[in-house]
């Protein structure tokens, strides 16, 4: 062969070596999180009994912190059990979003179409998020007694997992994790809270999973004591952290009673349990926390 071709044919085989290894090393050193795209989260807030303009940039600050989200905040400042919210609106409120972290305390929403249209869309496959007061909201009828599965006043409750009514005094919750082993309280450690609500639990449905509760030493209230002047303190148990499925589709739901006080939402134990709920709930979360 020629020298000069053969040395041609041997400089385009180096070039071409060459720029497969760039190729290569490109591929290979591209950050893995530079494809994906931040989960589209809603976070719903407002109504009676909570600091909720504070709240709610805690909860995004903490979230898009931790995870590869983008938190939109559908805030409506008033006060009152009678809050809605303008997104609820539409049928097709939650479309654009791959999650919904409902925060708001509107236990005087009774109105059977706008409820049905909040969980239209759950039952649809989209995953919720449910926060403390969420849990006391949109309830009527007798809804101090269990509810039975299919009941007119059973779908929010449905939807949550846990039916609950009422709570105690505000003083510190011991949170005891009882499923170790779950992808999103594992390898996190029981806690005590600042002063906090526990909220009762008048019903557990089937598909929940518990895991967390809570145990709150109560003071006897001024009832108590004037029934009974030598009534002592008693210590309330009741679950705190949960998961269920809801509806044909087996929405992942994840809810948690805690979270009444700033301080609270603002710990950086609550954002990490927050975060893994909005992970697990939309299937981002492994079965070792990652």
């Amino acid at each position: 062969m020629n020298p000069l071709r053969s040395l041609s044919v041997c400089c385009f085989a180096v070039r071409m070596f060459l720029c497969g290894v760039v190729l290569i090393s490109f591929t290979t050193f591209q950050p893995a999180h530079a494809q994906d795209k931040p989960l589209k989260v809603l976070l719903v807030a407002g109504g009676c009994c909570h600091d909720y303009a504070t709240q709610t940039q805690l909860l995004k600050k903490g979230i898009e912190k931790r995870i590869n989200a983008v938190v939109t905040i559908e805030f409506n400042p008033s006060k009152t059990t009678s809050t809605r919210f303008e997104v609820y609106e539409s049928n097709d409120w939650a479309e654009d979003y791959d999650v919904v972290l409902h925060d708001e305390c509107s236990a005087s929403v009774t109105e059977r179409p706008y409820v049905d249209r909040i969980l239209a869309a759950h039952r649809a496959g989209v995953p919720a998020v449910n926060l403390h007061c969420a849990m006391h909201s949109y309830r009527w009828g007798d809804f101090r007694n269990p509810v039975e599965i299919g009941a007119e006043n059973a779908g929010w409750y449905e939807m949550i997992g846990v039916q609950s009514t009422g709570h105690g005094p505000q003083s510190p919750i011991d949170v005891h994790y009882t499923q170790a082993d779950h992808p999103i309280t594992k390898g996190l450690n029981n806690w005590t809270t600042i002063n906090e609500e526990l909220y009762n639990n008048v019903r557990v449905f089937g598909n929940t999973e518990v895991l967390a509760t809570g145990d709150q030493v109560q003071s006897p209230r001024k009832k108590d004591l004037k029934d009974n002047p030598n009534a002592k303190p008693k210590t309330a148990q009741a679950v705190v952290v949960w998961t269920n499925l809801y509806g044909p589709n087996q929405t992942k739901i994840f809810s948690t009673t805690l979270g009444h006080n700033n301080e609270t939402v603002g710990d950086d134990r609550y954002l990490d349990l927050v975060s893994r709920g909005i992970l697990w709930a939309t299937d981002n979360l492994k079965a070792d926390a990652k």
